[in-house]
């Protein structure tokens, strides 16, 4: 007969899952949370409706895998690279901090110093899913403390492996232990070196050929065996399948298939990630709690603090702002799932038996469950430590030092643009400045982003944007615009409201990635909101109607009248265009647009002299782009050919007049 009890945990599991996130979403409440104390009900110590816990325990770690998997995609070379200060300096201070405090409080307890070194290992680790978890689902993942604690989360997972190797030495030592970790370390570096190799060289190649076959079912199984299969032959290097999985996405970030694959992912990985976190909960043990009460509320105290100040600490050890420090350190603050693989193999050499073995279970699964309310609550918590220290002067180079008085030399700038976040967006809005002769200072608190671009010559100074002291040393009180053009939600909130206070009448422009936050910015006094979620559905279908062969005009109209009924309702203001503010009317009623020749235009095959865009219509040509290749100021020698794309600049009449000149027929 067949047996069903598989699917009948199954069934458990996620109907109670169902039922106490529901009502945890009633409240506002964290859905981890939810899922946490669904899993503390059904588990062996709560109403026991789950029997088969082991087959629960293998598929949620597969929802860890496939969550570091997407987190490995989300990421790239480039990103990792540029956490190397954070994994070199600030991980190995955060993981040794708390492995000394605990050694040192341990000792003072009468533990054997092997028992005092493995408690460090145990509580030094932080939980990567439920971190990144809640970084995701606040949009917080690309923020200045969402890369540091992530930086510092794949250095503490990569940690694991010798700490695994450790255990067995802590509790007999000998002579040989030495030789043999080294000896075992360099079979793991080896072994995952080759695997990463060989799939840097194949997975391309085989996912092109995959590609070809136009088949999503096929595209899907391959993505999932890379996943799985890359992560199990790093296991075989010592790693843990999760860390693998990490490792398998960056692989495929580097193909141009990694949106797809992403998008292919991402419905198994939230189903098999809730499974994680009610099998964390199913581990808790409430009898532990009654019975040892205080020891229980103690310990939780201690680790919060000691990982909070910890993770704070490394952090402001590589410059970064006070409120990306206690954000971070507040994110950090929880005992990690591998800390549970760690405690079994401590449980097999005798390490951790008994009761304080149960006593750590209580202890972490609290941690995590506390995690989720912790990091809602972070971000007022760090407000308070920013007013504290600007009051008492703490850490001033950390905000100031780097911005603009070098050397005694103030800034002589009137009528200018702030742009607070070097990014993409900060980048293409610059360039437009520059080339209109509009000047403009930017602020960014990527250090190696400020001393590349500075070198040539672009105004970018390093500065926290959330500093009144900061905004005075770019003359916010004499500028017009101030652009926030970063992706860190709460930032962009907190320069608002700073920014506003300072200079009343200046005109500020914000951008964000959801609609949520449209009335909240607006209420702390940005003028104009762009979410990038309204702004890129306008894009598709304008795509859409010029595939049908719409008139440009057309869907310029249609575009206008979506953007103007839209962003009415989004509650924004109904004011001037922004070159209208940037020279206070001499550049008013300017606009840019962009034209892309088609075969059948009349301007294909023609030179832009040919053309006389200028002479006839009075808007000019500011940039030229072909085969993703941009260039400004193309020269009157240039010959347009079907595909290329040209930039108008001009008043909405001129613009109207140069489409109809190179789109209508003649």
């Amino acid at each position: 007969m067949t047996d069903y009890t598989v699917l009948s945990n199954l069934l458990v599991i996620f109907a109670v899952s169902i039922a106490v996130v529901f009502v945890f979403h009633q409240f506002r409440l964290p859905s981890i949370a939810g899922f946490l104390v669904a899993g503390s009900l059904i588990g062996p110590h709560g109403f026991h409706l789950v029997s088969d816990i082991g087959t629960v325990q293998t598929l949620a770690e597969i929802g860890v895998v496939l969550l570091l998997f997407t987190i490995g995609i989300e990421f790239s070379l480039v990103q990792l690279a540029s956490l190397r200060r954070l994994l070199f300096i600030a991980a190995p201070i955060q993981v040794g901090g708390v492995v000394l405090v605990v050694w040192i409080a341990a000792m003072t307890a009468g533990l054997a110093w092997q028992q005092a070194v493995f408690w460090g290992f145990l509580l030094s680790l932080s939980s990567t899913a439920i971190v990144l978890k809640a970084l995701a689902a606040s949009g917080e993942t690309d923020s200045i403390h969402g890369r540091a604690t992530i930086g510092i989360l794949v250095f503490q997972d990569l940690a694991v492996v010798p700490m695994i190797l450790l255990v067995p030495i802590l509790a007999s030592p000998n002579e040989g232990a030495a030789v043999s970790i080294v000896l075992t370390l360099a079979k793991s570096a080896a072994v995952v070196a080759l695997v990463v190799a060989a799939a840097w060289y194949a997975v391309p190649k085989l996912l092109e050929h995959i590609v070809r076959s136009r088949s999503r079912e096929l595209f899907l199984l391959t993505i999932i065996v890379l996943c799985l299969g890359i992560a199990w032959l790093t296991s075989l290097g010592g790693l843990s399948l999760a860390l693998g999985a990490f490792i398998a996405g960056l692989v495929i970030s580097e193909s141009e298939y990694s949106h797809q694959a992403m998008a292919e992912v991402l419905p198994f990985r939230d189903s098999f990630n809730s499974l994680f976190f009610v099998s964390i909960g199913i581990l808790m043990d409430w009898r532990v709690l009654l019975q040892y009460p205080l020891v229980v509320t103690g310990l939780l105290g201690v680790i919060l603090v000691v990982k909070f100040l910890t993770g704070a600490g490394a952090v402001l050890a590589v410059a970064a702002p006070p409120r990306a420090a206690v954000m971070a350190g507040v994110a950090l603050a929880q005992v990690g799932e591998f800390s549970f693989i760690l405690a079994q193999v401590g449980q097999e050499n005798g390490l951790l038996l008994g009761a304080p073995y149960q006593v750590f279970l209580a202890v972490s699964v609290c941690s995590m469950i506390i995690t989720p309310f912790l990091m809602q609550w972070s971000p007022h918590l760090a407000r308070r430590v920013e007013a504290v220290q600007r009051v008492r002067g703490w850490f001033p180079t950390r905000t100031t030092a780097h911005v603009l008085e070098a050397e005694g030399r103030h800034l002589r700038i009137k009528d200018h643009v702030i742009i607070v976040g070097y990014g993409l967006n900060g980048r293409n809005l610059a360039r437009v400045l520059g080339e209109t002769e509009i000047p403009y200072i930017a602020l960014d608190l990527d250090g190696d982003t400020v001393r590349r671009e500075t070198q040539h010559g672009v105004p970018l100074y390093y500065g926290d944007a959330t500093n009144p002291n900061v905004l005075r040393h770019v003359k916010i009180e004499d500028a017009k615009v101030l652009v926030v053009a970063i992706s860190d939600p709460f930032m962009a909130r907190r320069t608002v409201q700073v920014a506003r206070g300072l200079n009343p009448k200046i005109h500020i422009v914000v951008r964000t990635r959801y609609l949520r936050e449209l009335e909240e910015l607006h209420q702390l006094g940005a003028d104009d909101v762009v979410p990038e979620e309204f702004e890129t559905s306008i894009e598709i279908f304008a795509l859409v109607l010029r595939t049908y062969n719409m008139p440009q005009e057309f869907v310029m109209r249609k575009a206008e009248q979506i953007r103007r009924e839209g962003y009415a309702l989004l509650r924004r203001s109904e004011l001037p265009e922004l070159a209208h503010h940037l020279r206070g009317g001499t550049l008013s009623d300017v606009e840019v647009e962009t034209c892309r020749i088609e075969e059948d235009s009349p301007a294909a095959g023609k030179t832009l002299a040919q053309l006389a865009v200028r002479p006839r219509t009075g808007a000019s040509i500011i940039a030229w782009t072909r085969g993703g290749v941009t260039e400004s100021n193309p020269s009157e020698k240039t010959k347009l050919q079907a595909g290329d794309i040209i930039v108008l600049l001009g008043s909405r009449d001129q613009i109207r007049r140069a489409m109809g000149l190179i789109l209508a027929s003649e």
